[in-house]
């Protein structure tokens, strides 16, 4: 198994006390959280390297199992691979490594739920182990799904069973370092990448959190794990925040308010809160508040880059040619159509709104498609052509009005890439207000 080098490991440790400072903070009611990245497009990346060191601040990129996994993941990434890919695009951003933290998100059998449950947790460790061993400061401990041959709603004492053995993989694996991993538990998350359906929110009880901070405790204890426990710094419930195709259930604090409360009875810990996404700055400050130290964000990012995207593809039928054109909104809605495994599941409706949703979801299903090769060839069209003849600034102004603002301020160059961060780093910044971590 492949180890971190000494750079890495010295970067790991400071970015380790640095998360438990901030979390630290956050439960003394200073105003202090983390937000996390989840997102391997390199444009968001750049976005987010580019925020963090405007800010001065740490920041936290994560990987799901799905993602990145020792088969590759639909990344095509080991997480040794993606940490240095991640790594490479620091360097070019020229942020500093030790304020990078890695993190690995719902890390389980997941991948592998098709199969029986002793084969997918066996590739479940070796993924955990493969996570640990690669510098991932943070992960989460998720085997809250069914395999085959399971009951299809585990019990809350099987989870933790096989949760302790995913952190004795990850313990193991990392025996040789003198940073070990920090560990995030708890499974009451809303639906990955938005709702499927029409939201129906239960928002967590405390009767039910303590049941899963016992459960999990015990099956720590049994596997010899006291130590891992005690890095054990954030535990995941729905405290009532959710998106879906086309609505927003915001955070409405009276209905966390026990929530709120309880965690301060417990050591250490404080809330991970997922699908944060869209929430307006208020109530995202008011998450920090309640204790939420960690604010999960992925798809508001891809879909603001869509966004930008899509703006740019109207600039390029203002000022470049036909024949020269990217037409990368038809390219991508025939290739959605030609593919639609990564959509169809998640959309209803007649061919109209179906067309809407592929197009403009706050799902954001169009993320899967970036890499696709002829999606991938259109976007560095588009590039291409805005960077070669930039736009007249009355036609930026028209369909990216605040980008045009930028570059009159002298902020901003008038680039498309520049541009696409640009608008990303706007729902960022939020993020990093509302967390306290903005400079100035």
């Amino acid at each position: 198994m492949t180890h971190i080098g000494t750079n890495t490991m010295e970067a790991a440790h400071s970015s380790a006390t640095e998360l438990c400072r901030i979390l630290t903070e956050n439960r003394a009611g200073k105003g202090k959280s983390i937000y996390s990245v989840c997102s391997a497009h390199r444009l968001v990346l750049e976005a987010a390297f580019a925020q963090a060191r405007k800010d001065n601040s740490p920041l936290l990129i994560e990987a799901t199992c799905n993602q990145v996994n020792q088969d590759g993941g639909y990344t095509g990434l080991t997480p040794c691979q993606f940490r240095e890919y991640v790594e490479s695009v620091a360097r070019d951003l020229d942020f500093p490594l030790h304020r990078l933290i890695l993190g690995g998100d719902h890390l389980g059998p997941n991948p592998w739920r098709s199969e029986p449950a002793a084969v997918a947790m066996e590739k479940a460790c070796i993924m955990v182990a493969a996570y640990a061993a690669a510098g991932f400061g943070k992960i989460h401990l998720d085997a809250s799904m069914a395999c085959a041959g399971d009951p299809a709603i585990l019990s809350n004492a099987e989870i933790a069973e096989r949760a302790a053995r995913l952190c004795e993989a990850a313990e193991a694996s990392t025996q040789a370092l003198s940073e070990r991993p920090l560990y995030v538990i708890g499974t009451e998350v809303p639906t990955p990448g938005g709702a499927q359906e029409e939201m129906h929110i239960s928002i967590t009880t405390t009767l039910s959190l303590k049941e899963t901070l016992d459960v999990h405790r015990e099956a720590f204890a049994r596997r010899n794990l006291q130590s891992a426990w005690e890095r054990v710094i954030a535990v995941v419930v729905q405290p009532g925040v959710e998106f879906g195709d086309d609505a927003v259930a915001d955070y409405i604090p009276a209905k966390a308010s026990e929530l709120s409360r309880y965690i301060l009875e417990q050591e250490r810990i404080v809330y991970e809160a997922h699908s944060t996404d869209y929430q307006m700055t208020e109530s995202l400050r008011q998450l920090v508040k309640d204790h939420f130290g960690i604010l999960k964000v992925g798809p508001e990012l891809t879909f603001a880059m869509r966004e930008a995207v899509f703006a740019l593809a109207r600039i390029e039928e203002e000022s470049i040619p036909d024949s020269k054109r990217s037409n990368i909104r038809t390219t991508i809605d025939r290739v959605m159509t030609e593919k639609p495994k990564n959509w169809k599941p998640y959309y209803r409706g007649d061919e109209l709104r179906l067309k809407v949703a592929r197009a403009f979801s706050f799902s954001d299903r169009i993320r899967y498609y970036w890499p696709d090769a002829e999606v991938s060839a259109s976007l560095d069209r588009l590039i291409q052509n805005l960077t070669e003849s930039p736009p007249p600034l009355p036609v930026v102004s028209q369909y990216l009005p605040r980008q045009a603002e930028a570059i009159r301020k002298g902020m901003l160059d008038n680039n498309p890439r520049a541009l696409i961060r640009h608008r990303i780093q706007e729902s960022l910044a939020r993020y990093a207000s509302a967390c306290g971590l903005q400079a100035g």
